[in-house]
């Protein structure tokens, strides 16, 4: 039952700020370098699709790999300290990007610079939704995501712009810098930590399936497994479906529109989840993404790149904040560190997986038919979606 005390609560404390900031720092980096590495492989190393897709996709699959661990772990090392410890390592792995010239170290860069993203990152968002009551977490977790919205339309457009003025090593200055405010937030920060109990000190050695992945959060998270394997297409390609076809500007814009539709649906979205439910927010969601995704497999121009970034931002923008308060609430507290990894190793992984066989599938289908693709693909996704969270009521776990 809601509290008046509760109720009044206010979202924005001063620490909920700061990892909205860290947040938006760790995301600027992603976005930043996500959409600009297929194309920087092919330009430096003259790599094949496949190769560009495994470049950008090498740093997701690390941060695949330090979720997972981090769930297991993240109480037990304390939760500010592997934030602090994460970003020290990305501010260190962001500056050797500008020293790199084989594209297999490049490519191990990658993966070691998702491993500390993946730390970081899990640690944050598993505490900042700890930081707003528990009735408000879907429209917190709103708030909480339009840190990466705004880097979602800031990074692709500083790539964008900085290779057209000269070259890809501004892009690795800039990502440094915000690696380095990422750090200088997580210094200031105070984060809820959780004691582990006496049975999770004993085992801490021992690693089961169940300490690394939350079965209550399977069903929300394959939802965003699918979502973001279709998402992973226009993060990884859209970038080289523009350049082939001469036509690069556009993209610049895809992402700003993107990013200014998302920051206005998430303050809505989220209350609308809270107040109506979950499918009133997903089943519409996946129909606008799928519609989005067969605008953008026409060949870019600026109302095209417009019209599929309004789109999929009402789409695809509305599934992972609202996803997200769904794993958090399924679970007592004592699990939403694991509920928070699991949800977000589903979705990295869709996001590294991705571009590698998407990359694989373009010689066969070219930019236009893969999203076509992808939107049958997100159709069926529906039908998914209802089978499994969507014919469930939602209740808080105790």
């Amino acid at each position: 039952m809601q509290t008046n005390n509760s109720a009044s609560t206010p979202i924005w404390s001063r620490d909920f700020t700061l990892a909205v900031v860290i947040n938006f720092a760790l995301a600027g980096v992603f976005y930043l370098l996500m959409t600009t590495m297929a194309l920087y492989a092919v330009d430096r190393f003259r790599a094949h699709d496949a190769l560009a897709g495994l470049t950008a996709g090498a740093y997701v699959l690390g941060a695949v790999v330090s979720r997972l661990l981090t769930s297991k772990y993240l109480d037990l090392v304390g939760r500010r300290r592997t934030v602090l410890v994460g970003l020290v390592a990305f501010v260190v792995l962001s500056v050797l990007y500008l020293v790199v010239t084989d594209l297999t170290v490049l490519i191990a860069l990658r993966f070691l610079h998702g491993v500390a993203f993946g730390g970081a990152s899990t640690a944050v968002a598993a505490s900042a939704l700890m930081l707003v009551p528990r009735e408000k977490r879907a429209e917190g977790s709103g708030y909480f995501s339009i840190s990466a919205t705004l880097a979602a339309g800031i990074g692709p457009l500083i790539g964008t712009l900085v290779i057209h003025a000269g070259g890809y090593e501004g892009i690795f200055w800039v990502s440094t810098g915000l690696a380095i405010l990422g750090l200088t937030g997580a210094l200031f920060i105070r984060l809820p930590e959780r004691e582990p109990s006496e049975e999770e000190i004993r085992t801490r050695w021992r690693i089961r399936l169940s300490d690394l992945i939350d079965a209550r959060a399977m069903p929300i998270s394959i939802m965003i497994f699918l979502g973001c394997f279709a998402w992973s297409g226009v993060l990884a390609f859209y970038l080289n479906y523009a350049d082939a076809t001469g036509t690069a500007a556009e993209v610049g814009a895809f992402f700003t529109i993107y990013a200014i539709t998302v920051f206005v649906v998430r303050l809505f979205a989220g209350r609308l989840q809270d107040r109506f439910g979950d499918n009133a927010v997903f089943y519409p969601s996946f129909v606008i993404f799928a519609v989005g995704l067969v605008v953008i497999a026409i060949p870019p121009s600026l109302p095209v790149a417009i019209t599929g970034a309004v789109l999929t931002a009402i789409g695809f923008g509305s599934l992972m904040p609202g996803g997200q308060a769904v794993a958090v609430t399924v679970v007592p507290p004592e699990r939403v560190a694991v509920a928070t990894s699991t949800y977000f190793v589903m979705a990295d992984a869709a996001i590294g997986v991705g571009p590698i066989l998407l990359g694989l599938l373009l010689p066969l289908t070219g930019y236009d038919g893969m999203y076509l693709l992808l939107a049958a693909f997100m159709v069926l996704t529906i039908g998914v979606y209802a089978m499994t969270h969507g014919r469930r009521r939602v209740t808080a776990a105790a």
